[in-house]
């Protein structure tokens, strides 16, 4: 399965990873770090031909311009291993990407998760996972409690992810273009 994200920021995922290696000298979580660039997920997915998936992505890119996400608080994914994670604030842009993005890979996928779908996608960054246990919870939440998460989040990239052993690396990262292939509108046209 390869991932299909928006990579943060420098400062932003500079602050995240801080953030992440605190929780892994507090409590001794460091699954989270699989995936050292942090992210937002739009959708995970096995595809066909990953050519075909970096052309259509790049296309996405090419026509989307760069914008603001935010986030707030702190989440909970309950189970036996919690995950831990900032949710993203959707918005109309950011949703937007989103369908744009699983219009754009429908044809190219075998299969995908459940959670990607428009209806279930709760966009998020991830600060713990997989090695994190419910007695756990509560001390870490206390100690996430100290800070604050209201982030302003700067979107400018679609990045596919994809697994080299034990982690996620970059396969491809296509920074948005912001319509610039596109002629600037006028507010007047003349006649030659």
């Amino acid at each position: 399965m390869l991932a299909i994200t928006s990579l943060l920021n420098p400062q932003n995922a500079e602050r995240i990873n801080r953030l992440i290696k605190s929780l892994e000298a507090e409590f001794g979580l460091d699954d989270v770090q699989a995936t050292p660039d942090p992210h937002i997920t739009y959708q995970l997915a096995g595809v066909r031909k990953l050519s075909a998936l970096k052309q259509v992505l790049r296309d996405v890119a090419r026509h989307t311009q760069p914008f603001a996400a935010f986030t707030t608080g702190l989440g909970v994914f309950p189970g036996p291993n919690p995950v831990i994670y900032i949710p993203v604030l959707r918005s109309d842009v950011l949703n937007n990407l989103h369908q744009r993005i699983l219009r754009a890979t429908a044809p190219l996928c075998l299969r995908t998760d459940k959670f990607s779908g428009p209806d279930c996608w709760l966009p998020h960054i991830s600060l713990a996972l997989h090695d994190t246990t419910p007695e756990l919870l509560g001390p870490v939440m206390q100690y996430l409690n100290q800070h604050t998460f209201n982030l302003k989040l700067g979107i400018n990239n679609i990045a596919i992810l994809r697994q080299e052993g034990e982690q996620f690396v970059p396969e491809k990262i296509f920074t948005f273009d912001g319509y610039k292939h596109e002629p600037a509108p006028t507010l007047f046209e003349t006649e030659a």
